[in-house]
């Protein structure tokens, strides 16, 4: 077991240099960014401890892919394998129950372990033709994937936003949005193979427009009920509950500029650098935008026709 766990700190080294992340600021800066943003999320609701166990089983789950653990069932015997999953479960959980114990929230961080060792005890083997259907239909595959993998998150968005009006707390319903948002900018994380590019037979210029006018239009979407419930229970907020779903938009169709603008390639640090900063001073996506926009055009331009 020591050399499977030796096997994932190699590749997630990997996957971090890979990025473009010295390990030495990844290991440093990660735990920080975890404890501010735990921090704010305390701060902004009395319910951030369920917020943190739906995040927490959120992640995990992760772990307990059929094909995965089908893998590990054939190296491991039995009791090996349970140990491995329930060791596994708790590293992913740990950053979580530690906060949780910070806060002094025991019973969730004893419920966090306690559910983090049952799910390494079930079943994940069963199997299934079962397609979750998406409201995406043949439109770029970004959203009908990544729906897919994340069709857990949506009800816990709009959970905390009932949360919201039934405690009138609308910085939760903010938050609601904010999570979809966040999960929608993860869909254009990688990217995809150039013939799905060249398959589109547009110019560059109104590929790019294709793309976020699509992203656009979905995250509107499945950020509708949370709109339209925060929108009725806090009328007197509507200007501010514009200004983060335009916000949201406008970030949206930035990671989608970013995306191409390192095309054929993932994101890389000095992107990521740019993201950060523009988080956390709006203002300068006027600067940004334009020179992620300029720099996707270069790299899409050998695969799509700019003459149609």
């Amino acid at each position: 077991m020591k050399e499977y766990f030796f096997l994932q700190y190699k590749m997630l080294n990997r996957k971090m240099i890979d990025f473009g992340i010295p390990l030495l600021v990844a290991y440093t800066l990660i735990p920080i960014v975890f404890i501010l943003l735990s921090k704010y999320l305390f701060s902004k609701t009395p319910f951030a401890s369920y917020i943190f166990l739906l995040l927490a089983l959120g992640i995990i789950s992760k772990t307990s892919e059929t094909k995965r653990n089908d893998f590990l069932k054939s190296i491991f015997n039995t009791r090996n394998y349970l140990t491995l999953r329930i060791v596994e479960n708790l590293i992913w959980s740990a950053p979580f129950s530690i906060f949780l114990i910070y806060k002094k929230q025991f019973l969730f961080a004893l419920a966090l372990a306690s559910l983090s060792v049952f799910t390494a005890l079930l079943n994940f083997s069963i199997t299934t033709n079962f397609t979750i259907p998406t409201p995406f239909g043949k439109k770029p595959f970004e959203f009908t994937v990544g729906f897919r993998k994340t069709f857990f998150v949506y009800p816990i968005a709009y959970f905390l936003t009932c949360m919201s009006i039934m405690t009138n707390n609308f910085n939760l319903g903010i938050f609601s949005m904010i999570l979809i948002g966040l999960i929608c900018i993860s869909y254009y994380s990688k990217p995809e193979h150039s013939f799905f590019v060249w398959n589109f037979s547009l110019s560059t210029k109104a590929f790019l427009f294709e793309k976020i006018k699509t992203s656009l239009k979905y995250f509107t979407l499945l950020s509708l009920p949370i709109t339209v419930g925060l929108s009725v229970f806090f009328p007197e907020e509507i200007i501010i509950l514009i200004g983060f779903f335009v916000l949201c938009n406008v970030y949206l169709a930035t990671l989608v500029l970013a995306k191409y603008s390192a095309y054929p390639h993932e994101m890389n640090l000095p992107q990521g650098i740019l993201i950060v900063f523009s988080l956390m001073f709006p203002p300068i996506l006027i600067g940004i935008i334009p020179y992620f926009y300029s720099q996707s055009v270069k790299n899409l331009n050998p695969l799509l026709d700019d003459s149609n």
